[in-house]
């Protein structure tokens, strides 16, 4: 993938970026897609490039990679790599999930890492940014195996991480029974009740909203930039990729907004029902039955189930929201959803999008919301679960909601602003990306250059 730089210390970063990490192209397309909007401030602010802000955050504090052995209910030993990336403590101690999938490797743990430096940022909580996780996949293995599996993980994991150090969370294939065995193993090794790990069970210092956050949160900007062009909602057609935690709740809250969300996708394909999909039965089938999409047609035969979920941005929509994984939504699902009048699309997964797509939707003047910004709500809530844990409180879900609600809708105007005061307007990619880079830029650069 190509990027243009018209700053040669921009450029110059880049290339060195490209030359130790060649075999890392997720960090790689992160890192580009950064640097590219951050030109215009390198030019107005020579300092940055003077205290090397650059050149040190697109290098990680630290990068961990450690063996995970287990033993399966077959009694074989199986061997398995963890990661643990603690990218930029600049603003506060290292925030981000843990990912549990075969996909997972380094250069994906990175790109993770990096984006969640510039997306906690954003919510004004005091976080850095981190990531972890392991090619494990828990998918097809028992409880017991999971839990043997989350032991091992965490007995590596917890010399590296704690409340004022490093805090992980859930992200794909971790949910709630993973978090739980990692605090239990957690807890039993250091002796202490903490805040480590944010993603709880609420009878152990969880927060309410926790689980629905990230895909209302992906709403709530959503309708904030929808409102600013005079759009909403309502009435509209509304295609979601994914079937997790983020693209059921998402459902809901579009539908609550007016909205209708007519497509849903697994890894196997995807759903259309023109009545609107029920979020109660996807809930059903996921998170209860942990069952394939397809099943949706057990409860509502009039749907229609289609292999292949790339075919779901072929389905006409107003707003699309893809929700389940890097790079889903190509060139060809862009120029699919321009075709068929789609004039909104907001990021709910992790860089869902390749820049091809990108530079589609911002040609054809769609609004467009970058995942940092529209997904943040999900370790926005994760932050305001560490403040009760650090209060010792529980707040209502209506209280949690609230706070949440208002962080995203800042998010947007502080994005909105950033980019028109660099003379981007509309531009929410340049303006996510330097509202966020410029507080942990001005923290780094006042806790000075360590010899």
């Amino acid at each position: 993938m190509a990027f243009t730089f018209t700053n040669s210390y921009l450029q110059g970063v880049y290339e060195n970026v490209c030359k130790k990490n060649s075999h890392e192209p997720e960090y790689l397309q992160a890192v580009g897609e950064v640097l590219e909007s951050l030109q215009p401030v390198v030019e107005q602010r020579p300092k940055l490039a003077k205290c090397g802000v650059i050149d040190r955050i697109v290098e990680p504090e630290r990068s961990l990679l450690f063996r995970i052995s287990w033993v399966d209910d077959q009694g074989q030993v199986q061997v398995n790599r963890g990661y643990r990336v603690q990218f930029n403590t600049a603003i506060g101690p290292s925030k981000g999930g843990l990912r549990f999938h075969p996909s997972v490797n380094l250069s994906i743990i990175k790109f993770l890492g990096f984006e969640q430096i510039f997306k906690n940022s954003l919510t004004g909580l005091p976080m850095g940014g981190g990531k972890g996780g392991a090619d494990f996949d828990p998918k097809g293995k028992s409880d017991n195996e999971v839990m043997r599996f989350c032991q091992s993980f965490m007995t590596e994991l917890q010399r590296h991480i704690g409340p004022d150090t490093d805090v992980p969370a859930g992200d794909i294939g971790v949910g709630a029974r993973e978090i739980g065995y990692l605090f239990g193993q957690y807890k039993r090794l250091r002796n202490e009740f903490t805040g480590v790990l944010t993603g709880k069970g609420l009878t152990y210092g969880g927060s309410l909203a926790r689980t629905e956050a990230t895909g209302y949160g992906l709403c709530y900007f959503a309708d904030e930039m929808l409102k600013a062009a005079g759009k909403s909602f309502q009435g509209q057609d509304v295609v979601i990729s994914g079937s997790g935690n983020v693209a059921i709740y998402a459902n809901q809250k579009a539908t609550q907004l007016g909205g209708r969300v007519v497509a849903m996708s697994d890894s196997n394909g995807y759903i259309y029902d023109p009545n609107g999909i029920d979020y109660k039965v996807m809930q059903e089938i996921k998170e209860v039955k942990r069952a394939r999409i397809s099943t949706y047609l057990e409860y509502v035969p009039g749907a229609k189930y289609v292999e292949g979920c790339r075919g779901i941005w072929t389905v006409p929509c107003g707003i699309a929201l893809p929700c389940a994984t890097q790079n889903e939504l190509d060139l060809e699902g862009a120029q699919a959803l321009v075709k068929n009048g789609c004039f909104a699309v907001a990021e709910g997964a992790n860089m869902p999008s390749t820049p091809e797509a990108v530079a589609c939707f911002q040609e054809h003047k769609l609004l467009f919301a970058p995942a940092k910004a529209s997904n943040a709500g999900g370790v926005a809530t994760s932050g305001l679960e560490m403040s009760q844990n650090s209060m010792r409180l529980s707040w209502t879900f209506e209280e949690v909601d609230e706070k949440l609600h208002g962080i995203m809708r800042n998010i947007y105007h502080n994005a909105a602003k950033a980019a028109e005061e660099y003379g981007m307007p509309g531009n929410l990619v340049a303006g996510a990306n330097i509202a966020g880079f410029m507080k942990v830029a001005d923290a780094m650069i006042w806790q000075g250059v360590s010899y």
